[in-house]
């Protein structure tokens, strides 16, 4: 596929059919009597509230009799035959989301694509599906130089994949992945032996534990979390393995302070808003030593921590796995930045899920 053809694909998914158009205008106009209940807990089913009629949010694990926003919840078991189930899952597995409701014998499903299409402007797009389109409309030039520059027809088609979900949230393009999160650091064009790794954004040690797994005969792990309490956690996790360093700091692009929202779970990161006072500091200045391997997760935070590492990069040509899909220009400007300091790098692009999150480019 040449740079125009990935353009043309491109461009060609942001005005694809919905997939179930007449079951769509019937739910928006209230011609539908039948029970219609909604999946996913998220910005899309909650805009739905009031536009649509909805008898509930399907969720299998939550506590019986609880409700989210005075919408009852139930489990896939207590649905209707003639449910009518709108798909608004989007970050993980709306594909497999999808194939559950067929197999428990739902057949009306409706996505959350199939409605904004046939709402013509009355149902906003999702927040990456805005984010997406105005970064592809102004650069998609530099979306194209992406493409050229990937190593492997693999990288090449998730790009495309990616690319054309993102502006559409539009699951078919998902269809040929999984979700599988364990491998997300960790592909055999790495070629990983004796590393020194640091993992950036190492929250409570699971990825370190999975590399340390896989790589037993690495050399050291710097390990950095700026939480005291995901700290500990990974201290705890990681007690019984050897040679790893724990930075109670996150990575930036200057030494300070910041503030750091700590109950998120994995999704941990700098906020605006209230959380705890947390130390930065960068890798240039934390690690004296030559590193071989640097991974980063940090939420959005990856081009400024990449900023403070530029020495290391720059002398010890170390492969990169960075997270990209926090937003639409993460893709382009951590690609710029690691190809300014080593233009020969390879690039590759891998994803982890059935939706817009875990994404993975690789320098080599």
């Amino acid at each position: 596929m040449t740079n125009q053809d990935f353009r043309s694909a491109v461009n060609a998914a942001i005005d694809a059919p919905a997939a179930n158009p007449a079951l769509a205008q019937a739910l928006l106009s209230g011609a539908s009597t039948r029970p219609c209940f909604v999946v996913g807990r998220n910005e899309q089913a909650f805009d739905l509230i009031g536009r649509v009629r909805l008898d509930g949010v399907l969720d299998d694990f939550a506590e019986p009799g609880s409700t989210w926003h005075d919408l009852a919840t139930v489990s896939t078991a207590q649905l209707p035959a003639d449910a009518i189930v709108i798909n608004c899952s989007t970050s993980i597995s709306p594909v497999a989301v999808e194939q559950r409701l067929q197999a428990a014998g739902i057949a009306s499903i409706v996505s959350i694509h199939d409605l904004i299409r046939a709402a013509e402007g009355a149902i906003d797009q999702p927040g990456f599906v805005q984010d997406q389109r105005q970064d592809w409309e102004k650069f998609e030039a530099e979306w194209a130089d992406i493409f050229a520059s990937l190593e492997d027809e693999a990288s090449r088609r998730t790009l495309l994949d990616l690319v054309r979900y993102r502006l559409t949230a539009n699951v078919q393009f998902m269809r040929d992945y999984a979700v599988r999160v364990k491998d997300q650091y960790f592909e055999p064009f790495l070629d990983l032996r004796a590393e020194v790794f640091v993992d950036a954004g190492g929250f409570d040690g699971d990825t370190t534990e999975e590399f340390c797994r896989r790589c037993p005969d690495y050399r050291k792990v710097h390990l950095f979390e700026p939480s005291q309490h995901n700290m500990r956690a990974a201290k705890a996790r990681l007690a019984a393995y050897r040679d790893i360093v724990f930075h109670t700091e996150g990575l930036s692009d200057q030494v300070g302070s910041v503030t750091f929202d700590a109950e998120a779970g994995s999704a941990s990161s700098v906020t605006s808003g209230a959380g705890e006072e947390v130390q930065m500091t960068t890798l240039d200045l934390a690690v004296t030593e030559p590193v071989s391997l640097i991974k980063m997760d940090l939420e959005g935070w990856e081009l400024t921590a990449l900023a403070g590492c530029e020495r290391r990069i720059r002398e010890d040509r170390p492969k990169l796995a960075i997270a990209v899909y926090h937003r639409a220009s993460d893709f382009r400007t951590v690609w710029r930045y690691a190809r300014s300091i080593h233009p020969d790098y390879k690039v590759y692009l891998r994803h982890y899920t059935q939706g817009w999150s875990e994404t993975v480019m690789f320098f080599v």
